[in-house]
């Protein structure tokens, strides 16, 4: 095995640049390369967005790194010019697709362990207002479960 390689619980080789920009186990990172049937509705050099496969809100959207980072807890000081992109990307996303009431929407993170894929997303829902019960709870501000980002401030 390469020293850039790390083994996985199966034994398999994980294939990782220097950077640990990419990790052949995550679903995002193969989404992100085009290895998935999934549309891509934005992509550049550091970010990428797609379509929830479990919508909570008419507009619930995915917004990524393209290079692999962990989750909301890894991130530092440094993050933050990437977490600005992610939301601006949100933002041009919800645009792109004829939504532009930016005060009826709801942006944030979970927190693990409620997250099902260890690859940092925003969650991007609109309109809010139109959120189901489950929904609600699941994405609600300010929990211990998700954390809210402001856009409304950017």
């Amino acid at each position: 095995m390469a020293s850039n390689d790390t083994p996985s619980a199966d034994g398999e080789a994980v294939k990782k640049d220097q950077n640990d920009s990419y990790d052949k186990r995550c679903i995002f990172c193969k989404i992100v390369n085009g290895e998935m049937n999934t549309e891509l509705l934005y992509s550049d050099e550091d970010t990428s967005c797609f379509r929830d496969i479990k919508p909570g809100a008419p507009h619930h959207y995915l917004v990524v790194p393209t290079k692999h980072v962990g989750n909301c807890k890894s991130l530092h000081k440094e993050h933050i010019p990437l977490v600005e992109k992610l939301v601006e990307t949100g933002k041009e996303v919800l645009r792109k697709n004829n939504y532009s009431d930016l005060s009826d929407i709801r942006f944030g993170f979970h927190l693990p362990p409620f997250q099902s894929v260890t690859h940092l997303h925003l969650h991007v829902l609109a309109p809010a207002s139109q959120m189901g019960f489950m929904s609600r709870f699941i994405y609600r501000p300010d929990s211990y479960w998700f954390i809210t980002v402001s856009i409304l401030s950017r």
